[in-house]
């Protein structure tokens, strides 16, 4: 891949014997990193200036950059808008590492038999730094339906997914996490975080985590655990429905539904839930 500003490089001498030459070259990765992110599920076509607004960059090294991610395929320019969006040649990037997840391979064939069930959207979910992201989906037969597509991350602390990943956090941490906004919950107080606390427990009792039109109100979530062989949390799986769809007794089912597709993960990765005594799924 080329760089994407020559002005950038190091100097003749490969480097700088102050650091500075490896400094500059780590800013122009991080840069590039902070364009790639802006595409979004939701804004999948964005423009130079859109792109340069966000990441906080000039336009000229925004437009540097995406003409270097353009020859490697990694952004394409959308014909009508000239605006840009993800290219393919990320797939090729990616591919390797999603291959390689075992939890993603073992979790498919159990997802398509998720939403053949209940006919909504199934995805795996993992937790990466403070999010949780999107690593498989299989989208609901229905024309109206919601997605989590691949690479999708979620920091909202009243997503399901997001629950079910603190919940097994120590409360210490998920204090920090919320109090500091790297999870994020409007109008967080000292009472609503302890009710979120409250929250957490009741999910783990449960065995699935709910979110019924709370960080959008048209979308509901439900989320269960998935563990390992260590019995150590390593995903979740997924259901996002509409809400027109989903009655107060069909969310009930839903849940079931859910908790046992995370159930019949955890067991073909050869794991069990912490505390639990270990059967076998089928």
């Amino acid at each position: 891949m080329t760089t994407p500003d020559s002005n950038d490089t190091n100097d003749t001498n490969g480097s700088d014997s102050n650091g500075k030459g490896d400094t500059k070259g780590a800013s122009v990765i991080v840069n590039a990193i902070a364009v790639l992110r802006t595409f979004t599920a939701d804004e999948p076509l964005l423009g130079v200036t859109e792109i340069a607004n966000r990441v906080g960059l000039h336009k000229s090294t925004v437009s540097r950059i995406l003409s270097t991610f353009e020859q490697e395929h990694l952004v394409e320019r959308d014909a009508d808008t000239r605006r840009f969006r993800l290219g393919l040649g990320l797939i090729a990037v990616a591919g390797p590492l999603l291959a390689e997840l075992e939890e993603r391979r073992v979790a498919y064939p159990v997802l398509r038999e998720l939403t053949e069930l209940t006919g909504e959207t199934s995805a795996l979910m993992m937790w990466e730094g403070n999010e949780s992201i999107c690593v498989e989906q299989i989208a609901s037969r229905h024309q109206i339906k919601h997605t989590a597509p691949l690479g999708a991350r979620y920091s909202d602390a009243l997503s399901s997914s997001v629950q079910v990943f603190l919940g097994m956090q120590p409360e210490e941490r998920v204090r920090a996490l919320l109090r500091s906004g790297a999870i994020t919950y409007p109008g967080l107080d000292d009472a609503s975080l302890e009710d979120y606390l409250l929250r957490l427990k009741d999910d783990s009792r449960r065995g699935w985590a709910i979110n019924y039109g709370e960080s959008s109100m048209d979308e509901v979530g439900v989320a269960a655990p998935v563990y390992d062989h260590r019995g150590d949390l390593v995903a979740a799986v997924l259901i996002p429905a509409p809400r027109f769809r989903v009655s107060k007794e069909r969310l009930q089912s839903l849940g079931e539904s859910c908790r046992a597709a995370a159930d019949k993960v955890t067991a073909r990765l050869g794991g069990n839930a912490p505390g639990t005594i270990k059967r076998s799924l089928t």
